[in-house]
């Protein structure tokens, strides 16, 4: 007898809905084919009323005090700690990250509503002194309105909630629509927010697709800033369609990530790192290592360490903890990846993997080998982002040339370097043409209390997480109280001419 499958609608003004003879969609799982979840396909004008009821909230959530918005996303942390578990395993089954790395996904969702609450005491501006007698200057910052946070299904907990509490903390009110392969994240993301007392319209969930919902949401007049993070071309049409609007875009978008291995490198502790980097999540971070730049004097045997290390890195049920690496999240992403190898097989050698792999457990889901190229910089592989379990490994004879094709990409978002040199490494950090600057760790992402984001076509300058996480959701208004009680003309000259 078939599994009954779990149906959700839009989340609209505190409550459930589901139109009238709406369409539905179904979430699978990759590992197994498995139904997760059942979702109704948003219309644009199921975006109407979300946006209406966050409209109609933000009045009141503007006016609550942020310090009593900080302990309202405090309990929504303390619920999501609760439901780490189950949390953790739904990512898993819906997204195909391993269990250790989906409950990670969750800590971290954990970790920056926490902090963002914390914020609620501090939303701080600035005081100057005036140029003018008895007048006093300060910024202070006050919320946007209706915010759109659109998600993509890597991180299905954490990109979510790094938009939705730094959108909350500073009095905005949300319309929240996910990765339509990720929806049932989303909506036990939302779930845990209404149970913490977030009120009616101020958080809202549509799900359908980016040409329609995401679409809807850019173009609707009361929506003043879009939040976006995915790929390169959705973004860039994000950011236009917003602009016709005047919006505030924040766009974080792509990556081809460079780990530089220099001769004097810890190789051991590089070898974990580039494993996680290059292979965690399946390749499927903004993030990942997808370049590994050697020296020359250490190519050889740092590559047949890799490749000798990969034969023993289980790859299969994402649910179980002795697995390495889980399935790729969709028959595109494993189409789009298998066509990215079979172009690496003409113009770079296949030193390991490269195939799809089959028997067993292995038919009912989307599993690839961990793969790695030997290749030279300039070609596709070595450039594009390809955004799976796709390595490619450049050599290069010393850190001049290491840094020249680090830095010869579109993308700059994270990069790191093994050296033992320390003036190396301080050198690299200025050098590097990345957000993120690592030494002697892979390429991930950064902590919740620093700024995460990247430079060329990585993004459009903003910043997420960190105290700046705050700025993309903030207006500052900048205040003068003349308590002089007589007019004063500031940069006005009153002075007699000479």
């Amino acid at each position: 007898m078939p599994v009954k499958v779990e149906e959700f609608g839009h989340f609209i003004d505190g409550k459930w809905v589901i139109p009238p003879r709406a369409k539905r969609f179904e979430t699978v799982n990759p590992a197994t084919g498995d139904k997760v979840g059942s979702f109704v396909v948003g219309t644009p004008e199921d975006v109407s009323s979300a946006v209406a009821a966050a409209a109609k909230a933000f009045p009141a959530w503007r006016d609550t005090p942020a310090p009593k918005r900080g302990e309202i996303l405090l309990e929504v942390a303390r619920q999501m700690r609760k439901a780490k578990p189950a949390l953790g395993r739904v990512v898993t089954q819906e997204m195909g990250k391993v269990i250790s790395e989906a409950l990670g996904d969750v800590q971290e969702s954990i970790d920056f509503i926490e902090y963002m609450a914390g914020e609620g005491r501090r939303l701080a501006g600035e005081t100057v002194p005036s140029e003018l007698r008895a007048k006093f200057c300060m910024t202070i910052r006050q919320p946007k309105g209706v915010v759109a946070c659109i998600t993509p299904w890597n991180f299905p907990t954490a990109i979510p909630n790094w938009k939705i509490a730094a959108a909350l903390i500073t009095g905005n009110t949300v319309v929240f629509k996910p990765a339509t392969n990720t929806a049932r994240c989303g909506a036990e993301v939302v779930k845990i927010y209404t149970a913490a007392g977030v009120p009616p319209g101020v958080l809202n969930f549509v799900t359908g697709s980016g040409s329609v919902v995401g679409n809807a949401l850019v173009a609707d007049p009361r929506v003043r800033t879009v939040s976006f993070t995915g790929g390169v071309e959705a973004g860039r049409d994000v950011y236009v369609r917003g602009a016709q609007g005047l919006k505030m875009v924040h766009l974080e978008l792509g990556g081809k990530n460079p780990v530089i291995l220099m001769d004097d490198a810890d190789l051991p502790l590089a070898l974990d790192g580039v494993l996680f980097g290059a292979f965690g999540t399946a390749g499927q971070r903004c993030t990942a290592t997808s370049r590994l730049i050697v020296h020359t004097k250490v190519y050889d045997r740092f590559l047949q360490m890799l490749t000798d290390r990969l034969k023993q890195f289980p790859v299969g049920d994402p649910l179980d903890p002795k697995t390495g690496m889980g399935p790729v999240a969709s028959a595109d992403q494993e189409r789009k990846i298998l066509e990215y190898i079979e172009i690496g097989k003409k113009e770079a050698k296949l030193r390991y993997g490269g195939r799809k792999l089959t028997g067993g457990a292995y038919d009912r889901g989307f599993f690839l080998e961990p793969t790695i190229f030997e290749t030279t910089h300039g070609t596709r592989i070595s450039k594009e982002e390809i955004f799976g379990p796709v390595l490619s490994v450049i050599r290069v004879k010393d850190y001049d040339e290491a840094v020249r094709v680090a830095n010869d990409v579109e993308y700059g978002l994270s990069s790191a370097i093994y050296t033992r040199d320390v003036n190396r490494a301080f050198q690299a950090i200025h050098d590097l043409e990345a957000g993120i600057t690592y030494i002697n760790a892979p390429t991930i992402g950064a902590e919740v209390q620093l700024p995460f984001g990247g430079i060329k076509n990585t993004g459009n300058g903003g910043r997420e997480a960190g105290s700046v996480a705050i700025e993309e959701f903030t207006e500052i208004k900048t205040v003068f109280v003349d308590f002089s009680a007589k007019l004063q003309k500031a940069q006005i000259d009153t002075e007699p001419a000479a």
